[in-house]
């Protein structure tokens, strides 16, 4: 690609929506056409640079996952019957189908295709909203998630020459497999801020959980107590996250945007709305520009109110990377409500908007230690700022 950089991708491949575990899963690929439907409602595809990549071939997904697992997804992909719950294939929570090594390969190959443009300098920032699959580890599949696109994408990153990656995951689930991929790995930080293991999948991210012996302090947890909406959510991100990555300066920003922290979500507890999940899209990118060089990419994630939460919280998504952002107060377009109710036989929201002013109490007024989000804020600063020469 010659010229100057475009403002931003937008990863997209229609074949993402075959990644699909079947019509009883919460994870329904309607989601993702839906949130294309709504991006290409607001204009926004004609904002950004609309590209499909190839699928990662083995040498790329070998930078994070075994080459056995490979080959047993291919295998299961191939002949679904065979799974036995092997290697995480075949479960409840990540049942086998066909195609399944190509779909989930192809989310894959789009999340390391948008690092490496990235990287290059052919764009500011990328979207991946398909991607975010953090919970796969490297030698099996778990929770909806079957290749970790977000850890293949901080791979590539760092084949490429990278030195200080920061990871920063706000699904509601712990980015444990990004975690794992790189706990011993000083050259990649990773934040993540999730409901409590206590309450919720997969049970881990403890504020404890710091990192290796070669990488001590390169792993940050906020582990949120049930129930927490959008003041302590919000507090909680900005009372950990600018400051680490004012000290990391990485020179690439990845962060995964699950929209299951929404209050209406099935799976889970927290009780955020779609206005907070946008002021923290919004933070991501600001601090992209602030601290990477304005090298962000982003990536979609968690998310089961299919209809109502996940098109509009990612559409806000792609509107930040685009320069484009949607009003909160603007009307869904009624050509989408119409594809909805096509889709789905449900009527879709009508604003932009949970109907929420947020906002939020600088950690530096100080604390409640009655407070439980502010035992857990204490708690994962008390654990990790030291071991990086940062004040608790």
């Amino acid at each position: 690609m010659s010229g100057e950089p475009v403002t931003g991708l937008l990863m997209w491949d229609e074949a993402v929506t075959g990644y699909d575990f079947g019509p009883s899963h919460p994870m329904d690929p309607v989601r993702l056409a839906l949130t294309m439907g709504l991006v290409r409602a607001f204009g926004l595809d004609r904002a950004m640079e609309v590209r499909a990549a190839r699928a990662a071939g083995d040498s790329t997904l070998r930078l994070v996952h075994r080459e056995d697992y490979v080959a047993a997804v291919r295998e299961v992909s191939a002949d679904p019957g065979v799974a036995d719950g092997s290697y995480g294939l075949g479960t409840v929570d990540d049942p086998a189908f066909h195609g399944m090594h190509e779909a989930s390969a192809l989310i894959a190959g789009q999340s390391v295709a948008a690092a490496e443009a990235i990287w290059r300098g052919e764009a500011g920032h990328a979207v991946n909203f398909a991607g975010g699959l953090h919970h796969a580890m490297p030698g099996g599949a778990s929770g909806f998630c079957v290749y970790n696109d977000a850890a293949l994408a901080v791979a590539r990153l760092l084949e490429l020459g990278a030195e200080r990656v920061a990871y920063v995951d706000v699904d509601v689930h712990h980015g444990d497999g990004v975690q794992a991929a790189f706990w011993d790995d000083p050259r990649v930080l990773t934040v993540s801020l999730h409901e409590h293991p206590r309450t919720l999948f997969p049970q881990t991210g403890w504020p404890q959980e710091t990192g290796g012996p070669a990488a001590e302090g390169s792993a940050v947890n906020v582990a949120l107590p049930a129930g927490t909406g959008d003041e302590g959510w919000l507090r909680a991100f900005h009372a950990t996250v600018p400051e680490l990555l004012a000290d990391f300066r990485p020179q690439v920003l990845v962060s995964q945007h699950g929209a299951d922290t929404h209050f209406e979500d099935p799976l889970a507890h927290l009780a955020v709305s779609l206005d907070a999940q946008r002021a923290v899209q919004e933070a991501c990118h600001r601090l992209a520009h602030e601290y990477a060089d304005g090298r962000w990419l982003a990536l979609g994630g968690g998310g089961y109110a299919v209809v109502d939460v996940v098109p509009r919280s990612w559409t806000h998504l792609v509107g930040i990377a685009a320069h484009r952002p949607v009003d909160p107060a603007s009307a869904v377009p009624e050509e989408w409500r119409s594809e909805v109710y096509a889709r789905t036989r449900q009527s879709g929201p009508v604003r932009m908007t949970d109907g929420r002013t947020v906002g939020w109490r600088d950690w530096e007024a100080g604390y409640d230690p009655a407070d439980s989000t502010d035992q857990a804020v204490l708690a994962t600063r008390r654990a990790v700022f030291p071991l990086r020469g940062m004040l608790v």
